[in-house]
């Protein structure tokens, strides 16, 4: 929740940039409104006058100065102020959370899942299987849910037994055991919070050459659909 019942704060671009010029731009920089971003990307204004709701593109209103007249209403403008002042997401995002440690980040409307940067993946990232201990080579980050990919014999990755001590909602990491000598390599998924980064293991580290090198020489012969 954004509560806004004083003017908000000067953004980083110049406001006549972002919310134009005239009477609506000026009521946008100076009218009390109470912002509360929405999980779709949309966000709701309450103000003296009703409440409107402004979509997650920031193209619309549900107020009768954008519905009725077709103007870009106060309520738009001051939604783009808040936007450029990072109060609330871009046009075309939403807030959400890192998948493994909750962090607040945007993300791209529609995306069900993600991961903060100290959480994220590389392709060609050297990590660890918690479960089994085995060095993998990360293909790819996908923004795909535990719970909506299957493996080779159908079960949601979720599902499968190793699998029971991370999140359903986390997002599938595509990767190939290092030690895979059968080409194309077979890929596998994973729930993200079961792949350890090494960055802090000597003996690995998180982007060893010998990663970088089998990356650059087999990705061309790996399957283009991941094999889960």
């Amino acid at each position: 929740m954004i509560p806004t019942s004083s003017p908000p704060e000067t953004a980083p671009l110049r406001t006549e940039t972002v919310a134009g010029t005239g009477k609506r731009a000026q009521r946008a920089r100076t009218e009390p409104m109470r912002l509360r971003p929405l999980e779709d990307g949309r966000t709701i204004l309450e103000t003296d006058g009703g409440t409107y709701v402004v979509d997650n593109d920031h193209k619309q209103c549900s107020c009768p100065d954008a519905t009725i007249r077709g103007a870009r209403c106060k309520h738009r403008r001051r939604v783009a102020l808040e936007a450029a002042a990072g109060r609330l997401p871009p046009a075309g995002m939403r807030q959400g959370a890192c998948a493994i440690c909750g962090t607040r980040l945007n993300v791209a409307v529609g995306q069900p899942t993600a991961l903060c940067e100290a959480h994220a993946f590389e392709a060609g990232e050297l990590v660890c299987d918690r479960e089994t201990d085995s060095v993998l080579i990360v293909c790819k980050q996908t923004t795909d849910r535990a719970d909506s990919r299957r493996t080779d014999d159908s079960r949601l990755i979720a599902n499968v037994e190793t699998n029971a001590n991370y999140g359903a909602h986390e997002p599938v990491i595509e990767a190939v055991y290092a030690s895979a000598t059968d080409l194309p390599a077979k890929r596998y998924g994973f729930p993200a919070g079961r792949l350890r980064h090494t960055d802090s293991d000597p003996t690995r580290g998180r982007r060893l050459p010998a990663g970088r090198e089998a990356l650059s020489g087999h990705q061309s012969l790996w399957p283009g659909v991941a094999t889960v």
